[in-house]
């Protein structure tokens, strides 16, 4: 969703109808995850997508006649069904759509979530799945207001206060009633009377930090926001760092990379990356990324480099296991030169530890092709 919202705000901004069509849940090896959206505008425009082409011809036409009717439903396709085949789901999964129209009286609505993912703000979204109010959506942003409404207040009310948990980092978020709570931060509710809600909750994209102003963190800047991620470029030479030379990075900060990194929030999204390749950056600067949270630590450089860096890291009294974090030489073993073939190497290996995997040519492995993860919700 996140992707395609400021083409809606934009659809909103000019009085253009659309429908949204939201995968809500899946089941077996399905190419898409809960969450992902595709939209059609009243003129037959089409943005994002819901199955990486298995179905989208026949989710068009659903969001087609979304629009003419004005109602909302849901629609399942799975590999044993005719109609799958027919629309080229071969994959073997299972993808269940929830179809909405959107009028202008929820223009509103989806420009301030627009707007709220715009300025890294945390927001969360509640959707009627069913019921005499299926498609209404209640939208709460981390300021407490609250935009829409699911036609019923004590409805709201319980929305709210489960988009209130969801949106947390601490473990309340994973103690909610009823409910399947997914990576990404979609989920589904259904409460007594049958009504089903479905839950998104859209945080802020998670950090890249590149050490090292050289033309090797201009292609990982790229790629990193390429990928989604908030790129941070810092360097301790002003000639160097400079929003010219890095145009894709979101950010260029001028300071010694250990005394920035210091003071910069690190979660356990964060990717840091040091291409410095110079001891006098790269040392201090390690000791402190190897002491937090982020997700992936590397560093560039040969092995003759990244041996004597061990050394030193440990004359500076770094363990083991905090050694045993670095990814160095960084990247995988692809073979590449040049800047981008080297930012190839390096977000590959970022995306094989994330998810778990080997790295290795799916051509020599027989573990499906993506981890099976399961929507449905819990009933009470």
């Amino acid at each position: 969703m996140r992707d395609i919202l400021e083409t809606l705000d934009g659809w909103c901004a000019t009085g253009t109808r659309f429908a949204v069509a939201s995968v809500i849940g899946t089941w077996s090896s399905s190419p898409k995850q809960p969450g992902a959206a595709m939209a059609v505008s009243e003129s037959g425009q089409v943005v994002g997508s819901v199955s990486g082409g298995c179905v989208e011809s026949a989710v068009y036409e659903l969001a087609r006649q979304a629009l003419e009717t004005g109602e909302a439903f849901t629609e399942t396709f799975g590999v044993a069904d005719d109609d799958a085949f027919a629309v080229g789901l071969t994959c073997g999964g299972t993808l269940e759509i929830f179809v909405r129209p959107v009028a202008e009286a929820q223009f509103v609505q989806w420009s301030a979530l627009a707007a709220a993912v715009r300025e890294g703000r945390q927001a969360s979204t509640a959707t009627a799945l069913s019921g005499a109010s299926a498609g209404a959506c209640l939208l709460l942003r981390d300021d407490g207001r609250v935009t829409g409404s699911l036609g019923e207040r004590d409805l709201d009310a319980q929305a709210i206060a489960w988009m209130q948990r969801l949106g947390t980092d601490g473990p309340e978020a994973r103690d909610l009633p009823v409910m399947a709570l997914l990576d990404n931060g979609v989920t589904e509710e259904r409460l007594p009377d049958g009504t089903r809600l479905f839950l998104e909750s859209f945080t802020e994209p998670p950090r890249l930090l590149v050490f090292g102003a050289i033309d090797y963190a201009g292609a990982l800047a790229r790629i990193g926001a390429f990928l989604g991620y908030r790129v941070t470029v810092c360097d301790a030479r002003p000639v160097f760092a400079t929003p010219a030379r890095f145009p894709d990075a979101h950010e260029v900060v001028v300071d010694w990379p250990h005394r920035w990194l210091s003071g910069t929030r690190v979660d356990e999204r964060t990717v840091i990356c040091v291409l410095t390749h110079d001891p006098k950056f790269d040392i201090p600067l390690l000791e402190v990324a190897l002491q937090t949270d982020a997700a992936y630590v590397g560093a560039m450089g040969s092995r003759r480099t990244h041996e004597d860096r061990l050394r030193r890291l440990r004359e500076a009294g770094v363990d083991e296991r905090a050694l045993a974090r670095l990814r160095s030489p960084i990247g995988l073993d692809l073979g590449g030169r040049t800047p981008e073939e080297t930012a190839v190497s390096i977000a590959a290996e970022v995306i094989a530890l994330r998810e778990g995997r080997t790295g290795r040519s799916l051509t020599e492995t027989v573990a499906p092709i993506h981890a099976f993860r399961a929507s449905a919700s819990f009933i009470a």
